[in-house]
């Protein structure tokens, strides 16, 4: 029933994201849109003002040679007139010099306009005649022949010259005028435009926005009634939780005793095996003294058979049975150990890794000198509270290990390091050591199993123990290595251990 309610309401809360995202895509195309049109509308807004700008330019251009034009024409009939007066024959000369740079300028601003390419040719064709008769009239002015010039330029007609060229100077603004218009035509389509697709997005946004409030309101209402089945699931999960977590306290706690009581009942047949082992030795010497005379002075009465029994096969099966019982102690043993850390009530303390790390290798350093190994602590390991000989334990093994299992081709090479993720620590004991074949990673961790070559002494109960001190703390332990480069144990610590379990 459960399961029913948790899928029904996953299912719900599924569909209702994929409506959720389809609208959010909408929405997100809608504001894409107006971005769009937004930058478009920028563009054009900068284009048509650069248009307008340009427009005024050629305007003021224009109404600039126009200007000069008719100063040129005004201060050579002044000089004309009068002669005497100077003014009018400098004002002409700055109006004449001005003129070729205006024209250029006129010319540059309305390259990409045909139209006005033309007007100008036409103007320059007219400003060329216009400008050689005013040189000629002011050149008799000034050699004082002023008759001559009054004559000369009566007969040239300028009146109907500069009316020519005022109607290309008009034609030139009548075409910018033009041009200005339809560009503000332009400008007033694309401010439509970009009015209508406001317009669209706008409506698009507001249909979305009210869509997901509908549906939030909807989910909201849903994940009441479904927050409300699952505060009442959760009850009866907690009081489920609190029996199946006090069984296996129970359970855990059994088995320790279990394995306590065990251990410490093998403990005693195996003490009289090896009790009686040394009398079947004592014995046996006895024995071996007793056909040694016989073979001496009696040898017809010693079989074979006994003597090979009494020299050979009773001293072979008493050191088997003697090597036997000294394995199935040290097991004993270690099981006993084990239980004991199970149940050894745990005291979580301040701990300084590196201060540690460093303890350990004093208390190694025999050993390190012994096998010319180096341990090395990489940067400052963190700190932590956490309890501090579960945590000696683990690191000790793990070092020890690293010195055992050592490469005969290299110097033994342990490094120690450390971090912090988040509300974790991280400590990893890395060695160049002979390494571990990949398909026995998981394998080390089992109690009494061991991989690669057996020529260390050792039970096969060292990482176990390592790996449930870890699993107690509230940790976990990891193995990176392959054959021949070195192994790389990993072990994660919360920082602060949290007692969960009754003193």
């Amino acid at each position: 029933m459960v399961a029913e309610k948790g899928q029904g309401f996953a299912v719900g809360e599924g569909r209702i994201g994929r409506v959720l995202i389809a609208f959010m895509a909408v929405g997100f195309v809608a504001l894409i849109a107006a971005g769009i049109a937004a930058a478009w509308m920028t563009r054009e807004f900068s284009r048509h003002s650069a248009a307008v700008s340009h427009t005024y330019e050629v305007e003021l251009a224009i109404a600039d040679m126009r200007r000069l034009i008719e100063q040129g024409e005004t201060t050579r009939r002044g000089y004309i007139l009068a002669p005497e007066t100077p003014g009018f024959l400098q004002a002409y000369r700055e109006a004449a010099n001005a003129l070729p740079r205006s024209a250029k300028r006129l010319r540059q601003l309305t390259y990409d306009n045909p139209k006005q390419q033309a007007n100008i040719t036409r103007l320059e064709g007219e400003l060329s005649q216009l400008l050689d008769l005013r040189a000629r009239s002011v050149d008799l002015v000034a050699n004082g022949e002023v008759a001559q010039a009054n004559a000369e330029f009566r007969e040239e007609m300028s009146a109907a010259r500069l009316r020519e060229i005022r109607d290309i100077f008009d034609t030139m603004s009548k075409e910018e005028r033009v041009l200005l218009i339809e560009r503000d035509r332009q400008q007033e389509r694309g401010i439509n435009l970009f009015y209508s697709v406001l317009t669209v997005a706008g409506l698009l946004l507001l249909a979305v926005a009210i869509a997901s409030l509908l549906v939030v309101v909807r989910y909201t209402s849903d994940l009441t009634q479904s927050r409300e089945q699952l505060q009442q699931l959760n009850e009866s999960l907690e009081a489920i939780v609190v029996d199946r977590t006090a069984d296996l306290s129970r359970a855990n706690d059994e088995i320790q005793r279990f394995a306590y009581i065990v251990s410490h009942d093998l403990r005693s047949p195996l003490v009289n095996v090896m009790g009686f082992t040394s009398e079947l030795e004592a014995a046996t010497t006895a024995l071996g003294a007793l056909v040694d005379s016989v073979e001496a002075e009696a040898p017809e009465l010693l079989t074979e058979d006994a003597r090979l029994a009494a020299r050979e096969d009773l001293p072979e099966s008493i050191n088997f049975i003697r090597t036997s019982t000294q394995k199935m102690d040290r097991l004993i043993n270690a099981i006993l150990a084990l239980s004991r850390q199970g149940r050894r009530v745990l005291a979580p303390e301040p701990l300084d890794l590196t201060r540690l790390v460093g303890s350990i290798r004093d208390s190694m350093a025999h050993k390190l000198d012994e096998t010319g190994a180096t341990l090395t602590i990489r940067g400052t390991l963190p700190s932590i509270v956490c309890d501090r000989v579960a945590v000696e334990q683990i690191l000790s093994n793990l070092i020890e290990n690293a010195v055992k299992y050592r490469s005969p081709d290299r110097p033994v090479e342990v490094d120690v390091s450390g971090g912090t993720v988040g509300d974790r620590i991280w400590i990893e004991v890395a060695d160049n050591g002979r390494g571990i074949d990949p398909r026995d990673h998981e394998r080390v961790f089992d109690l009494f199993r061991r991989s690669g070559t057996q020529d260390q002494p050792g039970e096969g109960i060292g990482l176990a123990h390592v790996r449930a001190l870890a699993y107690r703390l509230g940790g976990t332990i990891t193995l990176r290595s392959a054959l021949g480069e070195g192994a790389t144990f990993r072990v994660s610590l919360p920082k602060t251990l949290t007692l969960q379990e009754k003193p």
